[in-house]
């Protein structure tokens, strides 16, 4: 009899231990202030430029600022496009691109998510692969990046939204 209750006892204290066990929920490790980028150019050796505080929560309208050219062969105008905010699981993802000469020649992460550490450290090196991407293919036919699939699927819904403005 004294084993059964010993055994109870023992089981009660360990779920007892196990459910008041707290995960963290906040950032694991410190990063840098410059972890989101607001530039990413495509003759930049480094990579990036400029950094911001955070994200914002409104979700702005698709804006385009362009010096309207003639469109050249492959249909696009020049000037800088914004495509639409599209909402992922993690949060939203905003693509602005530049078009010169009828070519994307600079891709800008305007949106993405970093809310916490984790986010921030996948799309540090999820960004700058989809911008080269980008970059390269000259449209939303894309790889994703693995382990960074909301994230790569809302750049390139975004990054279409961008390119089907330029291209009216």
């Amino acid at each position: 009899m004294k084993r059964i209750v010993y055994a109870l006892l023992a089981t009660f204290s360990g779920l007892v231990l196990l459910f008041s066990y707290r995960t963290s929920l906040g950032e694991a490790v410190a990063l840098p202030p410059e972890v989101k980028t607001d530039t990413v150019a495509s003759t930049s050796s480094t990579g990036a430029s400029g950094a911001t505080g955070g994200s914002s929560s409104a979700t702005p309208a698709p804006s385009a600022t362009a010096a309207q050219a003639p469109a050249s062969s492959s249909g696009l105008t020049d000037g800088t496009f914004t495509g639409s905010s599209v909402n992922t699981r993690y949060g939203p993802v905003q693509v602005q691109i530049t078009v010169s000469g009828g070519t994307i020649t600079d891709v800008q992460a305007v949106d993405y998510p970093d809310g916490n550490g984790r986010d921030r450290q996948i799309n540090q090196s999820a960004i700058p692969r989809l911008v080269s991407e980008t970059l390269s293919a000259q449209s939303a036919q894309i790889d994703f990046v693995s382990g960074a699939t909301y994230t790569s699927d809302g750049y390139q819904q975004s990054l279409q939204s961008a390119i089907d403005q330029a291209a009216s």
